[in-house]
């Protein structure tokens, strides 16, 4: 007699399958801890680096004095001049003018603002003036004129100057051939001060002077010539 199956007869699930053999697990023996440096190998370390940083110095160190090194400037008094003078009762008045170039000779923007032109006659101070502050670019050269007017002073025993001058052709003028004309010596004393920054970061105070000595005529004021 066959067997059947009716919707009401329950359908078994799937049997699981068999369970895995067990693997056999191995376990990794800990890695030692790497040997620290000896003190040999510090030695050389510090060594090379200390060398290094050496060189390193050295090097900035040329450069800057090859390159970088602050100079004062220089100051080149090209011309003087008395626009006006006058002596009255043996007081002298006069306008002083002097044109100078001043050159910068840092690779640098040199900054002036401590500058004075001041006029000695005599041991004594009779002119004096501030120069205003301002700037010169790197390696350049600039023109400065200073005018002011002068005090009245007194005129000391005005000093004889005696040269030589040529009337005519066969060399024969006044005084067998000698010029008498009086005379009067002034100095003046430029000063200039600033300071140059090197590679924008170090500054440095650098200072110029400039002396001379002028011999002007007392009878028109005319300058005979100065002496830097």
């Amino acid at each position: 007699m066959r067997s059947t199956i009716t919707a009401n007869t329950p359908i078994q699930p799937p049997l699981p399958p068999p369970p895995m053999a067990e693997r056999y697990v191995t376990t990794a023996k800990p890695k030692k801890p790497p040997r620290p440096p000896s003190g040999r190998t510090n030695l050389a370390s510090c060594v090379v680096a200390t060398i290094f940083l050496i060189f390193i110095i050295i090097v900035i160190l040329i450069l800057y004095f090859m390159l970088f090194k602050p100079q004062d400037p220089k100051i080149a008094v090209n011309s003087v001049k008395l626009p006006s003078f006058s002596v009255v009762n043996g007081t002298v008045n006069f306008t002083y003018a002097q044109y100078a170039s001043i050159r910068n000779p840092n690779r640098a923007a040199f900054s002036h603002f401590d500058s004075t032109l001041q006029l000695i006659y005599s041991g004594t101070q009779v002119g004096f003036i501030f120069i205003p502050a301002g700037e010169i670019d790197a390696g350049r050269t600039q023109n400065m004129a200073a005018t002011f007017s002068v005090q009245s002073f007194p005129l000391s025993s005005p000093v004889i100057n005696v040269g030589p001058t040529l009337a005519n052709g066969d060399g024969v003028g006044l005084n067998y051939g000698l010029r008498v004309q009086p005379t009067m010596e002034i100095e003046s004393k430029l000063e200039m001060a600033g300071r140059v920054r090197v590679l924008h970061f170090f500054s440095h105070r650098v200072k110029a002077n400039a002396g001379c000595r002028v011999a002007v005529a007392v009878s028109d004021g005319s300058v005979l010539g100065f002496h830097c």
